[in-house]
């Protein structure tokens, strides 16, 4: 996705600032074809800037064909160079102020994703702003790819669903590291001072435990996929754990199913026969757990999946199913399933105002938590 641009952006990021000038030396004839630029050391004592910096400025240079980059011999630039569109397109960015935003998404859909995309497309709008669309589909190393693909882009900044990894991602932390603007949304990064936007997980997990005991569930099963030690599912754990503690319930982890794969995103064409082995999964764990009589699942996908797996055990009617997220009933004004509504186009709004702010060079890392609702569904005894 890309629309028109034009905003007043920050001042660059220190790989920009060397990029740029690098660029301009060009345009001006300062480094004419054929000439030998400063090595990636004579650059970062230069702008007194790490290596690191230094490098992904030349590097930039290089993937766009405008530099010839020789390992042990230098930095060259090409004959071509100063007809590179990319030169061009900088001097107009340099020149009006025009940006993109770059968005990474692990995966979206209409249970999650799709509404948050459309209030990232419309604060865009409202913000003359373009963004480019990248999806991970579960894989650090696709998210990798992702970020340097934008970079080499030019964007101004990046607004990133990490994907679920019970480790960080080194580039995101290398943007960090180096003040380039990255709003991360849905999934924070635990001890990372990177702005934040999304859903208090562990107040609305908690919450929608305690509707179960509410309404008279006392034994309930936790069910998961294997990715439990993220951050926003260990979050959504932690709540549920406190509920009981609150309610004066053990916890019995006995009771939980935390290895199902089927929901996690993948860049593959095999997810019907994952599904299915997930349900044969939930339906022996049911069997093998007769005392609960509610399931607490961390996301829709699995909730349904718990759902079903209770119909062919023709049990549904006895059994309570909460989860979060989920679609909303077009047909029927009234829910099926009792769940955890987040905002998600106000998630989208707020992370472009966010990573806005961030362009234009304002500092810390700001987290913006946005309310969330507990959707009541009808008893499923009805028929």
């Amino acid at each position: 996705m890309q629309f028109a641009v034009g905003i007043n952006m920050k001042k660059e990021s220190l790989y920009e600032k060397i990029y740029n000038d690098i660029a301009e030396g060009i345009r001006t004839n300062k480094y004419p074809p054929g000439s030998r630029l400063p090595s990636e050391k004579e650059l970062s004592e230069l702008y007194k800037v790490s290596r690191i910096t230094s490098k992904k400025a030349l590097e930039m240079l290089a993937d766009r064909n405008i530099i010839l980059r020789m390992p042990g011999k230098g930095s060259y630039v090409m004959e071509k160079a100063k007809d590179s569109a990319y030169l061009q397109v900088l001097g107009k960015k340099r020149d009006d102020g025009a940006g993109t935003i770059g968005v990474i998404m692990d995966a979206f859909g209409a249970s999650y994703g799709y509404q948050l995309l459309l209030g990232i497309e419309r604060e865009c709008k409202k913000h003359h702003l373009g963004f480019m669309l990248k999806c991970t589909y579960g894989s650090k190393k696709s998210e990798t790819e992702a970020i340097d693909e934008l970079l080499n882009l030019g964007v101004s900044g990046i607004i990133i669903m990490c994907v679920h990894d019970e480790t960080y991602n080194e580039e995101v932390l290398k943007l960090t590291v180096e003040n380039f603007p990255v709003v991360l949304i849905d999934r924070n990064l635990k001890g990372i001072p990177i702005p934040y936007v999304g859903t208090d997980n562990y107040k609305a997990a908690k919450e929608l435990t305690g509707w179960l005991f509410d309404h008279g569930y006392a034994n309930i099963g936790f069910v998961t996929h294997a990715s439990v030690q993220t951050p926003t599912i260990l979050e959504r754990k932690n709540g549920f754990v406190d509920s009981h503690l609150e309610h004066n319930v053990v916890t019995n982890e006995t009771t939980w199913l935390t290895n199902l794969r089927s929901m996690l995103p993948v860049d593959s064409d095999k997810e019907t026969a994952s599904e299915l082995s997930d349900l044969k999964l939930i339906i022996d764990y049911i069997k093998n757990n007769p005392g609960l009589n509610a399931f607490f699942a961390v996301e829709y996908t699995i909730g349904i999946l718990v759902y079903k797996a209770l119909k062919i055990l023709e049990i549904d009617k006895d059994k309570k199913v909460v989860f979060f997220d989920g679609i909303d009933e077009i047909y029927d004004p009234q829910p099926v399933f009792t769940r955890v509504k987040q905002d998600e186009f106000r998630i989208g709004t707020n992370s472009v105002d966010l990573i806005v702010e961030k362009i234009n060079g304002k500092p810390g890392a700001d987290t913006r938590l946005i309310p969330y609702e507990i959707i009541e569904g009808k008893s499923l005894q009805v028929t």
